[in-house]
């Protein structure tokens, strides 16, 4: 009879590293409303706007 493994990888190898940030007020509350209305978490959102902004940044 043939075994069926379960992997299970250690928390933190998924490529994501938790992180504090401290956001003002009113951007969270703009985070929040497009958590809401799109039906995903804040974490979502937060890495959406991340991955499609950080290559924009220049510094002058």
């Amino acid at each position: 009879m043939s075994k069926n493994i379960i992997k299970i990888n250690k928390k933190g190898d998924d490529g994501y590293k938790v992180i504090s940030v401290r956001i003002k007020e009113g951007v969270l509350n703009k985070i929040d409303d497009l958590s809401q209305q799109s039906n995903r978490s804040r974490n979502e959102i937060i890495n959406i706007l991340l991955e499609n902004s950080v290559d924009d940044v220049e510094i002058g």
